[in-house]
């Protein structure tokens, strides 16, 4: 970089161009975070309208003490506000904090992968001046959104104490992960290394959160381990229960110091380089890594070990949480919530389909993110040395749609293989890990449709691939808040995973497995004949 008189120089232009770039993606992620806790209120509301009833609901949350790991504890069971926000507090946070990770990100290491931060490196722009604007995209950012949740919460009906309490507390954990990853962008050579490194950090934070509250935890408080998380810090704001302000300046405290720490690494470091230096491959590659599909897997192995072993613990805890899910389901409030949310028969079958079709979604992420990452392949100009070769387009895309939809189907695999004999193990009944197999691979054509349709979308109009997080967004609040908003069928069956049978526990057809097959193979020939047809970038 340039040196000038400030090694902030040109900050607010970078800042200005930063937030151009994302006039789109910020605008809807804050409005989909703050109507995601508004609408949840509002379904909490009439789902609960009596004290009693919220506090019968609040009470099987921490009497369990696996719920309580996934969600945090309910300090004041009369509490709306307290009640409805519980899973958009915990789950709620680890997606703002994700999605500031993902920001700061983009606007640091990925810009000097690209060569763009080079460019502007020639001109008067401080050596600090793109990590300061990134930092301050965050900042406006998670303050923006802190503003526009508690205004919705307070609209809804919630106090506005506790509304603003509500939506600092995601800015904290939001303004912690995103100087967390700012850190990581010094320390990893590439944005994948850096995005991955960050969500390590986040993931090992919601763990320590989970043991603070359940294991370490009583009903006073949590023990220490939350309080070394950021995630448990946000939780220990305790909206609508005491809103104790205090801990925001912890978090702001934190945010700061490690801030001021990334600008000293980015003040030490080589434009380009990270201080943990990559090592250099072979000048040949093996002959195992001579073919697209090969290569693919080479790119894609590292994202998708972290996803199975993601999988892996998500359908233990699935499978162990069943077994205690009956003391939760004893009161007729929590019986009809999990009816609305569209579990069907037997209670624990309920609760087993509805955490294994969340489930699905997620895992339909994976292929989403692997065709995201064939689209960043070509759009940065790799893909032009692959296809200078023998190699075709529909070949060279191939590699890649194979790792996506194989990928997918070992993670349900895993998913329904771990709850499954967690469940077994549990209930002393072997065919326990036969049917949530079979349940939770019943996902995997709807998972398919959506990967298709990134295809689709890549295939066509490579600049507007990004359309397919926008459709997991979609389908994500079609699954958790259609039920409880009484939304018409047409809207919900806009969802593919609307027509998948929620397993276990009811009866089985073919006929939507052929039709979200069929649906998914179309889409891929689509996908596949338009990017024969039109120009690579």
């Amino acid at each position: 970089m340039t040196r000038s008189g400030s090694g902030f120089s040109g900050t607010l232009g970078l800042l200005r161009l930063a937030l151009r770039r994302d006039r789109i993606l910020l605008p809807t992620w804050i409005s989909v975070f703050a109507l995601t806790a508004a609408v949840s209120a509002k379904a909490t509301a009439d789902l609960y309208p009596s004290i009693a009833s919220r506090s019968a609901a609040a009470g099987a949350i921490n009497s369990s003490a696996a719920l309580v790991a996934i969600y945090g504890r309910v300090y004041d069971p009369a509490s709306l506000g307290a009640v409805s926000m519980i899973k958009m507090g915990g789950i709620g946070g680890v997606c703002v904090a994700l999605l500031s990770i993902i920001l700061i990100t983009r606007h640091t290491r990925a810009e000097e992968e690209s060569g763009r931060m080079e460019l502007l490196g020639a001109t008067a722009v401080g050596r600090l001046a793109p990590l300061g604007s990134a930092m301050a995209v965050i900042l406006l950012a998670n303050l923006a959104l802190a503003l526009a949740t508690a205004g919705l919460l307070v609209a809804v009906g919630l106090s506005a104490a506790g509304s603003v309490a509500f939506g600092l507390s995601w800015a904290g954990a939001g303004l912690a992960f995103g100087a967390i990853a700012a850190v990581c962008a010094q320390v990893s050579g590439t944005a994948r290394a850096a995005t991955a490194l960050a969500s390590a950090v986040l993931a090992a934070s919601y763990a320590l959160r989970a043991l603070g509250d359940s294991i370490f935890g009583s009903p006073l408080g949590p023990g220490w381990p939350s309080w070394i998380s950021p995630i448990g810090w946000a939780q220990q704001v305790r909206p609508f229960a005491g809103n104790q302000w205090s801990v925001l300046a912890l978090s702001a405290c934190f945010s700061v110091a490690v801030a001021t720490g990334a600008l000293v690494l980015a003040d030490r470091r080589d434009l380009g380089a990270g201080l943990l230096q990559t090592r250099a491959g072979p000048a040949i590659a093996a002959a195992r890594l001579r073919s697209p599909l090969a290569l693919a897997w080479r790119l894609q192995r590292g994202t998708f070990a972290g996803w199975l072993l993601a999988f892996v613990l998500l359908g233990l805890m699935i499978g162990g949480i069943a077994s205690s899910v009956g003391d939760f389901l004893n009161n007729p409030s929590a019986r009809d919530f999990i009816t609305k949310l569209g579990g069907e028969k037997g209670l624990v079958d309920a609760f087993l389909a509805i955490e294994l079709s969340f489930a699905g979604i997620l895992a339909s992420a994976f292929g989403v993110q692997v065709v995201m990452r064939l689209a960043a392949e070509e759009g940065e100009g790799r893909a032009e040395a692959v296809l200078a070769t023998s190699v075709s387009r529909t070949r060279w895309a191939m590699g890649h749609i194979w790792i996506a939809m194989c990928g997918t189907s070992a993670l349900l695999l895993a998913l329904g293989g771990a709850a499954g004999l967690t469940r077994a193990l549990q209930a002393g009944d072997a065919n326990e890990l036969g049917r949530l197999v079979l349940a939770s691979m019943a996902q995997l054509p709807a998972a398919w449709v959506l990967s298709a349709l990134t295809v689709a979308v890549f295939g066509i109009f490579l600049r507007l691939v990004v359309l397919g997080w926008v459709a997991f967004a979609a389908f994500i609040l079609l699954a958790e808040l259609g039920p409880l908003l009484n939304l018409p069928q047409w809207v919900l069956d806009l969802s593919p995973f609307a027509h998948v049978p929620r397993l276990p526990g009811v009866a089985v057809t073919p006929t939507p497995f052929a039709f979200l097959t069929a649906a998914a193979v179309l889409l891929l020939a689509v996908g596949l004949l338009g990017l024969q047809r039109r120009d690579i970038a």
